[in-house]
């Protein structure tokens, strides 16, 4: 039998998927529960603690941002959305008001699994006293404001530290644009997209073994960018830009 991981809600009203995922997460160490519209996603969310919520977007009776934006004003569960919606800014919108991942249908479980694990790991370390974090030959010390490759310390100027912080804080996870642009310049300065992409560039020169393709700082096309952690599973995706 699994160890349990933890309780989760799956908000979805496509009954075929509903009965494969709940088995494949059971199976994996959930405690599982499920809900078919918002109404009552709201409702068992609110009367009983749960740590992770799987969410579609696409629901009958309300837009799944909708559900996060609410949620954010009182938990902080780690939220991973799926979607069939390939639009960027749909997605782009459901992270910003706070999910912390997104999984395009159709997906893999392996592919599921390994989001939801990082997005759980990447919500204990916001919410938790941790000063250090490690992932593979990558170490980062909030603290001392210092990093590691190797072993070896890299130095990094304080924009370029902010936006490791951030992309640490949530690894495994998509970091949007504009969540780094707040975490490096802050909400007054006049920063955009391309700003993030030089800076993503310049560290990935220092933190990368082959800077042309990297494997450490993975890009979402048109969304942000995703720091690998150790157990994630590395998607195939663009990694220009």
């Amino acid at each position: 039998m699994a160890q349990t991981v933890g309780r989760l809600l799956l908000v979805d009203d496509e009954p075929q998927l509903i009965r494969v995922l709940v088995p494949a997460l059971s199976a994996a160490g959930f405690v599982v529960e499920t809900a078919a519209t918002a109404a009552t996603a709201l409702s068992m969310l609110a009367a009983d603690g749960y740590d992770a919520l799987l969410l579609d977007l696409g629901l009958p009776d309300m837009d799944g941002k909708e559900i996060i934006a609410k949620l954010r004003e009182w938990s902080d569960i780690a939220i991973v959305v799926l979607s069939a919606r390939d639009h960027e800014d749909e997605k782009v919108a459901a992270l910003d008001i706070g999910a912390d991942d997104f999984v395009n249908k159709p997906f893999s479980i392996g592919e599921l699994l390994a989001r939801l694990r990082a997005s759980l790991r990447g919500r204990e370390l916001r919410f938790a006293s941790q000063h250090d974090f490690r992932a593979g030959d990558l170490r980062v010390n909030f603290a001392s404001r210092r990093v590691f490759v190797m072993g070896e310390e890299i130095h990094l100027t304080p924009h370029e530290f902010n936006l490791v912080r951030c992309l640490a804080r949530n690894s495994g996870a998509v970091a949007t644009h504009k969540q780094l642009m707040l975490a490096v310049w802050g909400p007054d300065a006049n920063a955009d997209a391309q700003f993030v992409r030089v800076l993503v560039s310049q560290v990935r020169q220092k933190i990368e073994e082959d800077p042309s393709a990297p494997r450490v700082i993975l890009t979402e096309l048109g969304v942000g960018y995703r720091l690998v952690s150790d157990d994630a599973v590395e998607v195939s995706a663009p990694t220009t830009g």
